[in-house]
Formats: C-alpha cells, structure tokens, sequence
C-alpha cells in the first residue's frame, strides 16, 4: 500500500469539549505521522470556500456557521493509505452509527457535532491539504 497524505480536522465541538488532547493520542496511537497542523479560526467565508462542493445542499448554512463557530485544528496525516485509514479511525459520520472504538463513536455526541472530518478521497485530500496548508508547510 503506499504512502497517502490526509486532511484531518478537530472541529469547533471537540475543540470546544477540550477533546483535542484525546483525538491527538488516537492519531498517533494509530500510526500516522503529522506533517503539518494549525489552529485557527475559520470565517464563514472560509469555511463556505472549504464546503464549497456542498454549497447547494440544504445543510450547507448550518455546516458553515458550524465550522465558524470556533477554534479548529487542521492537520496534514500521512500513512500507507492515509485516507482509508483516517476514516476508519473517524468512523461513521453519525456516532450512533459509528463502530465502537473509533473518534465518533467514542467522543461524537450528533451528526453535525461529530468531531472530525478527514478526505474521502486522493483529489478531496489534495483540494483540502492545498486549501489550509503551502507547499512549504509540507515538508
């Protein structure tokens, strides 16, 4: 398998619970390297630009003041298939739904309050690593 690198984020909620410390152990225990991470802030104009794909769906409004809404951190992950292994890691989008043991299942408490997100494939990855971090970041 070879060599993939993710975007992940913590998101506001998680933030917010003081969650980052737990998601950062699980990232490691799993065997990813961070090749870049940041906090920061996103405007609503930011985050629309992130969700830009989702611009014409009913939960785009709520999804952006969501990720608004407060401090994130948005990290680069790399492993042998980082993509699939970040997203089994994550688990289901709704918590409920979400095997045991993984980051929504455990820390998740709704679907739209689910923690993390992370690229669902190689040219998602790619959009969304160039969109937080320069090329410079990623050395």
């Amino acid at each position: 398998m070879a060599i993939e690198r993710t975007l992940a984020i913590i998101k506001p909620d998680a933030v917010g619970r003081g969650q980052q410390g737990e998601i950062l152990a699980r990232i490691h225990k799993a065997g990813f390297r961070i090749v870049a991470i940041k906090s920061m802030r996103l405007t609503k104009e930011e985050a629309g630009g992130f969700y830009y794909v989702h611009r014409e769906r009913s939960f785009y409004g709520e999804l952006t003041d969501f990720m608004s809404s407060g401090k994130i951190f948005a990290m680069v992950l790399e492993a042998e298939g980082a993509i699939a292994k970040w997203r089994d890691t994550m688990g289901a989008t709704d918590p409920k739904k979400a095997a045991p043991g993984t980051i929504r299942h455990n820390l998740g408490t709704s679907i739209g309050n689910n923690c993390v997100h992370g690229s669902d494939a190689p040219e998602t990855a790619a959009f969304e690593i160039g969109y937080f971090f320069s090329g410079l970041e990623l050395i």
